[in-house]
């Protein structure tokens, strides 16, 4: 039974057929590394979405979608001579191995602080081979923002550069509010300015998330859910008044959001 959950040679198959210069699809036989990219962040934020909706029975689908866009990239790699799936398989074996000698080497069993320690020495060493000097050097520009952002924060701290306290994170933020008030209070506002300091701004806001041990993109993605939700709230409430939203002042529009707040606590 395992043996034929494991067993991808029909997934590999459909792959080949769908490629096959005369009787595969147009649209899989037009498509190249990068052209799929945004189709394989697609599916990796659609099998995030899964899981915080908790619809664990649409889950499998999902990472089938996802395992998919592997494959799909194994099968470009084949047809260019530079790799296929048996070697991706192999490479992430042999990772997950070497990074794991406390499992399989026979080392004693180590607490999580050691565990984490091996890991990043590990990662450490495997980036000096690959000649990359900075601790930045492999962080994907192609990382969502708040997701980079978290990244290279923590790298740096790695290295001490980070504060110990929350004090001085809280205080970065409040200097960082005030600069960017600074350049919207400006008679003739610069655009660029005022972008720049909203960056550095969420950089700071991410850098408090990272030290309370929030994940900032998660973080994001719930409030987006809450204030969707509490907003059809408000916008039934509307409906339900018999006058459309743009005939509300924005102090009845705000009693509807209260009213909408008070529903969920009531729940």
């Amino acid at each position: 039974m395992s043996k034929q959950i494991a067993d991808l040679t029909p997934l590999l198959n459909i792959m080949e057929k769908l490629r096959d210069p005369d009787n595969g699809c147009p649209w899989d036989k037009a498509q190249d590394f990068k052209s799929i990219v945004p189709f394989t962040i697609e599916e990796a934020y659609e099998v995030a979405d899964t899981i915080e909706r908790m619809a664990l029975d649409e889950l499998p689908d999902e990472l089938g979608d996802l395992l998919f866009q592997v494959v799909f990239y194994c099968q470009l790699g084949k047809e260019q001579g530079l790799f296929d799936f048996e070697v991706v398989i192999s490479r992430i074996c042999d990772k997950l191995t070497r990074r794991h000698p406390h499992v399989f080497d026979g080392l004693a069993a180590t607490t999580t602080s050691e565990i984490k320690q091996n890991w990043e020495a590990l990662k450490a060493e495997e980036r000096s081979k690959r000649q990359l000097n900075s601790v930045l050097d492999d962080i994907p520009l192609s990382l969502p923002a708040l997701s980079r952002s978290i990244k290279i924060q923590k790298r740096v701290a790695r290295v001490g550069f980070d504060w110990a306290e929350l004090e001085p994170v809280v205080a970065k933020i409040h200097e960082e509010i005030d600069e960017v008030l600074y350049e919207v209070q400006q008679e003739t506002i610069e655009p660029k300015k005022v972008q720049d300091e909203m960056g550095d701004l969420l950089f700071a806001v991410v850098n408090l998330a990272r030290h309370l041990g929030v994940e900032p993109e998660q973080a994001l993605r719930q409030a987006n859910q809450k204030f969707e939700r509490r907003f059809r709230g408000v916008e039934a409430y509307a409906q339900a008044d018999g006058r459309a939203m743009t005939e509300h002042s924005l102090a009845e529009l705000d009693g509807y959001w209260d009213k909408v707040k008070q529903d969920e606590a009531n729940k």
